[in-house]
């Protein structure tokens, strides 16, 4: 059975490397018209400066607002939450969103979420997107993968967490940095049946 078109999306950015993969899908998702329930951990805040020389405010108000300029959202599109922030929707089975996407995932992250910890509003929101039945997709960065990596994204597989790594395929001839996130952005999409029209299908890439 197909799961519905989600109608809100929690996305957690977390501290592995790949911060433009997370951003970029909070753009897609608000373009696609979806409401955005957006998460973020303190490392992020430093990848965001490392990666993209961008000062991610520590006061989640501050990043929603910068969010609501970056992307158009509509009001009451978009909420920013803290990573203690218990009366979170997200942090209860009796609110939780549609579907939720760690991206990017650290394997610190998936290894609380595949053991079942709650130590902040991400690794809550993930606990309770598994126990409701939630789609839960992880976007895990990290390389060369250890057992103990393998053996939690084994474990998730078997609950049916989506792992997506972040690899980018060449088919598609990508021309910048930016195609290639949005190769990741669009199968990220595609998991979440949202419509999109980031990069063209297998088949169509090279059609006259």
């Amino acid at each position: 059975m197909l799961m519905p078109i989600p109608q809100t999306v929690t996305v957690a950015l977390t501290g592995a490397s790949g911060l433009p993969y997370g951003l970029r899908l909070i753009d897609a998702l608000i373009a696609a018209g979806t409401r955005v329930w957006v998460l973020y951990s303190q490392a992020a805040q430093v990848v965001a400066k490392q990666e993209m020389d961008l000062q991610l405010p520590s006061r989640p108000a501050e990043v929603q607002q910068w969010l609501y300029q970056r992307t158009c959202a509509q009001a009451e599109q978009l909420a920013v939450f803290g990573r203690e922030e218990w009366f979170a929707p997200v942090a209860s089975g009796s609110n939780p969103a549609d579907a939720m996407v760690v991206c990017p995932c650290s394997m610190g992250t998936l290894a609380a979420i595949a053991h079942g910890m709650s130590d902040n509003l991400i690794e809550r929101a993930a606990d309770v997107s598994i126990k409701e039945g939630r789609k839960l997709i992880l976007v895990p960065r990290e390389t060369p993968l250890s057992v103990i990596h393998l053996e939690n994204m084994l474990q998730l597989a078997r609950l049916g967490v989506v792992i997506l790594p972040p690899a980018p395929g060449f088919y598609t001839h990508p021309a910048s940095v930016d195609d290639m996130v949005d190769f990741i952005v669009a199968r990220i999409l595609d998991q979440l049946r949202i419509p999109h029209s980031l990069m063209p299908r297998w088949g169509e890439a090279h059609k006259e």
